[in-house]
């Protein structure tokens, strides 16, 4: 047995979180326990490994966006509390949380840290601080799932694509009808997502992208092939040499961003659907929108509890 289990088995009958009460923000939307030792137990049982969040409850800053942004991320959430036993630790209270603390040698009054033990409390995966976007979350939830030997969700693998800063681009273009654009923009593979908006009185579709998977050209392309720019507006020299290329005198240097469409106007085809109430990412929005569009199931783009709530929905809608 580890120093760590040993340390925490007196820890079986401690813990425990008032039940009922509204979370914290720094704790997102994950159903957290909050008892190491059931956790550590329910592991060794399951075959799960353990998510433990070390959270600084109430916090600061950095720890409600924490709890705002990847803690509440639909798809995040799921893989936490499905594939995961998750467990939260208040690196600021005394009493057992402080106890986990000291075993699990982490610094009081922190900001967030994600660790993953197995069912006799070692680490899967060496600790790394400072991981605070919804990527680098699920890249690391896939590294610990993959180090337990537990099969890998596809939908995190979508949650990196989606959040990966490093590659994301932004266009916008006029056309004559954003629901539209939208429709078909928003189900191109490398599409991150779209807004509807208003630029010098032209609808528009704001796009973000990920320029590996979809260059910039081959959106222009897309757009102008099916109808769908009237105009281009470039964002940089490279962004409006490009769109002279393809649609000659329709592209136009311009620095002022658009206004947003109202919500009505924003997801047209997901909006009159059964499915406007699920909780979607932007990509997945924008994947479902333009899946309703074309009159296609939008199963493909949804995690398995979202899948099911889908049916649901479209089942009462009947």
């Amino acid at each position: 047995m580890t120093i760590l289990a040993t340390t925490l088995l007196v820890l079986a009958a401690a813990g425990g979180h008032a039940q009922g009460a509204p979370a914290p923000d720094e704790l997102g939307d994950v159903r957290w326990q909050h008892d190491f030792e059931a956790a550590r137990a329910a592991a060794g049982r399951s075959g799960r490994p353990m998510l433990v969040l070390f959270q600084e409850v109430p916090g600061c800053q950095t720890c409600v966006h924490f709890g705002q942004g990847p803690l509440s991320n639909p798809l995040i959430v799921e893989a936490i509390e499905t594939e995961f036993e998750p467990v939260v630790v208040f690196n600021n209270q005394p009493g057992p949380d402080a106890t986990v603390l000291r075993a699990c040698g982490e610094p009081g009054w922190n900001n967030p840290v994600i660790r993953f033990f197995d069912g006799r409390g070692r680490d899967l995966i060496p600790r790394k601080g400072g991981v605070y976007h919804e990527g680098g979350v699920a890249f690391r939830m896939m590294e610990a799932l993959r180090a337990a030997r537990r099969p890998v969700p596809d939908y995190l693998s979508r949650v990196v694509a989606e959040s990966s800063p490093a590659r994301v681009a932004h266009a916008t273009i006029a056309m004559h009808c954003f629901w539209e654009g939208e429709a078909a923009l928003g189900g191109l593979d490398g599409v991150l997502a779209t807004s509807a908006g208003i630029l010098e009185g032209h609808e528009v579709v704001d796009v973000t992208f990920d320029p590996v998977t979809l260059p910039y050209e081959r959106l222009i392309t897309e757009a102008d092939r099916r109808d769908l720019a009237s105009k281009v507006y470039a964002r940089s020299d490279g962004q409006w040499q490009a769109a002279r290329k393809i649609v000659g005198s329709r592209a136009a240097r311009s620095d002022e961003a658009s206004r947003p469409a109202g919500d009505d106007d924003q997801k047209r085809h997901l909006r009159l659907s059964p499915l406007r109430t699920l909780d979607l990412t932007p990509m997945q929005a924008a994947r479902v929108n333009a899946a309703l569009a074309a009159g296609e199931s939008s199963d493909r783009w949804l995690s398995p509890r979202q899948k099911a709530k889908a049916h649901e929905l479209l089942s009462a809608a009947r």
